[in-house]
């Protein structure tokens, strides 16, 4: 199981760490553990902590490298409380700093399983943040949510519980009215889903937004996604359980997407954009084959070969991503023409199938 707590549940209305709450879910991570269940933490509010411990209030900062050193002061006390609240039943935990980069490399990703399997051997509780300190793209990256999903897939979790200020996605934004009720159960996260989500929360950058975009990782990935409150007391058991009151659950699909298909799609920010044709998109989402440049009309942006970029219908619609074969200045060289019209040094594809994911 892997448990990820947000930023707006893990402290205070003033950023400081809010000890009964970690102390709680502490205490719930380790009755997991007693009963035989193996569970990794990834928690949020490393720049909430540093907030509060520079005394600069509540209001996050939006340059990168300001997050960067907040982040540097937080995390260390962060830390703290969770050793301190695992310590009391008698558990170590150990952090893990992960970035997006450890999942599109074959060996990093292998290292980053390996590491977290060697804890859980030890008994030790892995807990997890970004390396928010040293990259700036990692802070960009969804409160820690998109990074839960992909832990997920990484230790092959049957369930993600987000724990969030909200008792679950709602039918409604519940900041604009009192009308919104909860939605139990979903087995498809899709645009009208999405539209449903408000912004960020009190004190994180995510917000149910971001939490629907992870459960919809952790669905590809075979992996079921609880959302729920964090501040309810025995969230965990209850979601474990599968109480129907617990939160919405997000239903897994059938088929598991392989590790470096969700780095390219989730963890691999997009450096342009291909405009296709409908037959190029027939080809792609109905037969699966690789896109060829005469299905191309359009390129849009400034990347190099192995570049992510994002591929849309001729209604701009995103419905795939994958990594390109050539630079955008050689791109308009190729756009519309067949394959055997192509210089030899040109490769006879835009986006290889093996790199390509689609979305829909």
């Amino acid at each position: 199981m892997v448990v990820k707590v947000g930023s707006s549940t893990v402290t205070g209305d003033g950023g400081e760490v809010d000890v009964s709450v970690v102390a709680r879910i502490a205490g719930e991570i380790a009755a997991l553990r007693r009963s035989g269940r193996q569970a990794v933490l990834v928690t949020s509010g490393a720049i909430a902590c540093g907030l509060a411990a520079l005394g600069r209030g509540d209001v996050r900062p939006n340059d990168p490298a300001v997050l960067q050193a907040l982040s540097a002061v937080g995390q260390p006390r962060l830390m703290q409380s969770w050793q301190e609240a695992f310590a009391v039943h008698g558990l170590l935990s150990g952090q893990v700093l992960l970035a997006p980069l450890d999942f599109g490399h074959r060996q990093q990703y292998l290292h980053a399983r390996e590491t977290l399997s060697h804890l859980f051997e030890l008994g030790v509780v892995p807990v997890v943040n970004e390396n928010d300190a040293v990259a700036d793209e990692e802070i960009r990256f969804g409160d820690n949510d998109r990074l839960a999903a992909l832990v997920a897939h990484l230790v092959r979790a049957e369930l993600l519980l987000l724990l969030t200020d909200a008792p679950g996605l709602l039918t409604a934004d519940p900041r604009l009215g009192d009308d919104a009720s909860l939605i139990e159960e979903v087995v498809e996260v899709d645009e009208r889903l999405t539209e449903l989500a408000g912004g960020p929360g009190r004190s994180g950058s995510g917000g149910m937004a971001s939490k629907l975009a992870a459960a919809r990782i952790a669905s590809l990935s075979g992996v079921t996604t609880v959302i729920a409150d964090g501040r309810r007391p025995g969230v965990v058991a209850a979601a474990i359980a599968g109480d129907s009151a617990v939160g919405t659950v997000v239903r897994p699909r059938p088929a598991r997407m392989p590790a470096r298909k969700l780095w390219i799609a989730f963890a691999r920010g997009a450096s342009g954009v291909l405009v296709v044709d409908g037959g190029a998109r027939r080809a792609l989402t109905e037969l699966g084959r690789s896109l060829l440049p005469a299905g191309v009309v359009e390129a849009r942006g400034d990347f190099e070969p192995d570049d992510a970029v994002e591929i849309v219908g001729l209604d701009g619609a995103v419905f795939a991503k994958g990594l390109v074969r050539q630079s955008s200045a050689r791109t308009a060289e190729w756009i519309g023409r067949r394959s055997e019209e192509l210089p030899d040094e040109l490769a006879r594809v835009a986006v290889h199938r093996d790199d390509l994911v689609v979305l829909v």
